[in-house]
C-alpha cells in the first residue's frame, strides 16, 4: 500500500482540440495588455504562432477576441465573452484539482475476484474491496482519496446507519494530524496496511478519538477507483 498524490495535465477539449494552460495565460495576457501582439511579446511566443492558435480555438469556440484598428491607442484586442468563459471554466478545474492534488490517496493492489457490470470485487492485502473498473483485468490497482472514507465507532454494521458504502474496515488509529479545521487520521487495518482519512475537528471530538481508539472505516465502490496492473 502506498500514499500518493497525483499530477495532471490540466486541460478540457473544445470539440477537437484542448484548451490548456498556455490558451489561458495567452487570453489573460491579451486581457492585461490589450492586443494580441503585445500579449505574445510577455509570453515570449511569436505573433504569428499566437494568433495561428487563437483562430484555432475560435473554430470551435467562437470569437475569442474583439479586435479594434487604428484610433488614438493604435487599435488592439479585447476578451469577448466567449473568452471569459473559457477562462472562468479553466479556473474552476484548476481549484477541482488543486484540491485532489492536496489530498492524499491510497493506492491497493489486488486481484479481480468477480464482476458485475462497472464494479469489480478485488481481493487486496487489506481484505476484499469493490471499486469501479471500465476495463478486463485480472490484477489492478485500486486507489482511493481520504477525503472519501468516513469514519465511525465501533460497534457498526451496515444496518445500523442507513448507507451505501458497500466498502468496510476495521482498524486502529495509530496516528492523527490536526489542523486548524481538519485532522488526518491514519489507521491500522492489519496485515502492516494503514489507510488515511481526513475528517473535520468537530468529528473527531464527537467520535472521541484517540491514539489506539477502535475505529471503523467505510467508502462507496463508486468513490473507488481500480485500473489494470501488471502482477
Amino acid at each position: 500500500m502506498q500514499f500518493m498524490q497525483n499530477e495532471f495535465d490540466l486541460h478540457f477539449r473544445i470539440g477537437s482540440v484542448s484548451f490548456n494552460s498556455k490558451d489561458a495565460l495567452l487570453l489573460q495576457a491579451v486581457a492585461k495588455h490589450g492586443s494580441l501582439n503585445s500579449a505574445a511579446s510577455s509570453l515570449g511566443r511569436s505573433y504569428s504562432r499566437a494568433h495561428k492558435r487563437i483562430q484555432e480555438l475560435e473554430k470551435h469556440s467562437g470569437p475569442l477576441l474583439t479586435r479594434t484598428r487604428g484610433g488614438p491607442g493604435g487599435g488592439g484586442s479585447s476578451l469577448t465573452k466567449n473568452a471569459y468563459g473559457l477562462l472562468d471554466r479553466f479556473s474552476r478545474l484548476e481549484v477541482t484539482f488543486a484540491d485532489i492534488l492536496g489530498t492524499e490517496e491510497i493506492v491497493l493492489q489486488g486481484q479481480v475476484l468477480s464482476r458485475d457490470g462497472e464494479l469489480a470485487t478485488i481481493l487486496t492485502s487489506a481484505g476484499p474491496i469493490r471499486a469501479l473498473l471500465f476495463t478486463d483485468a485480472e490484477y489492478v490497482q485500486v486507489s482511493l482519496r481520504s477525503d472519501s472514507i468516513t469514519l465511525h465507532s465501533p460497534p457498526f454494521t451496515s444496518s445500523s446507519i442507513v448507507t451505501s458504502a458497500l466498502n468496510r474496515f476495521v482498524g486502529v488509529i495509530t496516528s492523527i494530524n490536526s489542523h486548524e479545521a481538519i485532522a488526518e487520521v491514519i489507521f491500522d487495518v492489519g496485515s502492516d496496511i494503514t489507510m488515511i482519512a481526513l475528517v473535520s475537528l468537530e468529528s473527531l471530538q464527537q467520535l472521541n478519538f484517540e491514539l489506539g481508539s477502535p475505529v471503523v472505516a467505510t467508502f462507496k465502490a463508486t468513490s473507488t477507483r481500480a485500473v489494470p496492473f501488471q502482477s
